[in-house]
């Protein structure tokens, strides 16, 4: 009798809280939200939920919202978190065993995965990117990011399938601004958001043509403002394809020294409180950057819940290297 395949991956450390990523949920919820509600039976998973079920369990409430026949699969590669999460499964909510091999039935339409790829080098991230966006639906996106154990603070990426569209396009955002890479942007200074996306998007420097392989899409930082001293200190919860590149020379550099420069500029709009600080921030940041200034992805909506999203070619790096493979 032959043995299931080996998931792929090694096991993190599983840490995990209440709420701790209920910032992305709520971005999830109002971006991709369409997208979930075009699918009649969307299925979306978790993956690397860790020692508790309680982040998935609160992923599956909040999608129900969104669409009452979403089924929510939590994967982990460690079999004892699994079977701790089996007595929490009910209709539509579920835990297996696995990796970034994706164990379903069926190509999801949503991955989402935080804190998984911390433990791996920058060529595995992207390996691991490529991974999973070769199993999603063809129009499915993967939300891979990274927050702090509070999730006060934390970034993400956006990807699908190279070629694929899996971005939205009713009531897309727009992006005013230039900077580095802007030009894909530009369209007397206002492009629609799903166009923007895909096109401003794109990776820069990739050696990697392959059809059907990962197309990072939208970058997006989060923050509590109110414990937030300066918009560079997210800079520590930047994807793995990221943060070792907040060096001068690099676009992500460049970008949080210029959102400090606007966090600086907008002091004065303290009096008002955080939020109106962190918005005038973000409206003087996208005068030179590509901020996307339209919901769903920006807006002063978005942006007083601590937001903002830009099109990752605001910080592609040039150079990317690629792992063949994510096994030990």
């Amino acid at each position: 009798m032959s043995r299931p395949p080996r998931p792929e991956g090694v096991i993190t450390r599983g840490t995990t809280a209440p709420n701790r990523l209920r910032r992305a949920d709520r971005w999830i919820v109002s971006v991709h939200g369409p997208l979930l509600r075009r699918a009649e039976r969307p299925l979306v998973v978790d993956l690397g939920f860790g020692a508790s079920p309680v982040t998935t369990a609160e992923l599956f409430g909040r999608l129900r919202v969104v669409h009452p026949r979403v089924e929510v699969v939590g994967i982990e590669i460690d079999p004892a978190r699994v079977a701790t999460a089996k007595p929490r499964e009910r209709e539509g909510l579920s835990f297996r065993l696995g990796g970034f091999e994706l164990p379903v039935d069926r190509p999801p339409t949503l991955v989402r995965a935080f804190n998984v790829l911390r433990q791996y080098g920058e060529g595995e991230a992207w390996a691991a990117w490529e991974r999973l966006c070769a199993g999603l639906a063809p129009d499915g996106v993967l939300v891979e990011g990274t927050c702090a154990e509070t999730g006060r603070r934390a970034s993400w990426v956006t990807l699908g399938a190279r070629g694929a569209d899996g971005t939205p396009t009713a009531g897309a955002g727009r992006s005013t601004g230039g900077g580095k890479g802007a030009g894909a942007l530009r369209d007397t200074g206002r492009v629609q958001g799903a166009d923007a996306v895909r096109g401003a998007g794109a990776v820069r420097g990739r050696r990697d043509p392959r059809p059907g392989g990962a197309e990072p899409r939208t970058v997006t930082l989060a923050a509590h403002l109110p414990t937030l001293s300066r918009p560079s200190d997210l800079a520590e919860r930047l994807p793995k394809t990221l943060i070792h590149r907040n060096v001068p020379g690099e676009r992500v550099h460049e970008l949080l020294a210029a959102f400090d420069r606007a966090w600086a500029a907008a002091a004065p709009q303290s009096v008002f409180g955080p939020r109106q600080r962190w918005v005038t921030a973000v409206q003087l940041l996208a005068r030179d950057h590509p901020v996307l200034t339209a919901p769903p992805y920006g807006g002063r909506a978005r942006w007083r819940l601590g937001e903002v999203t830009l099109p990752w070619s605001a910080v592609a790096p040039d150079q990317i290297s690629l792992i063949p493979s994510l096994r030990e």
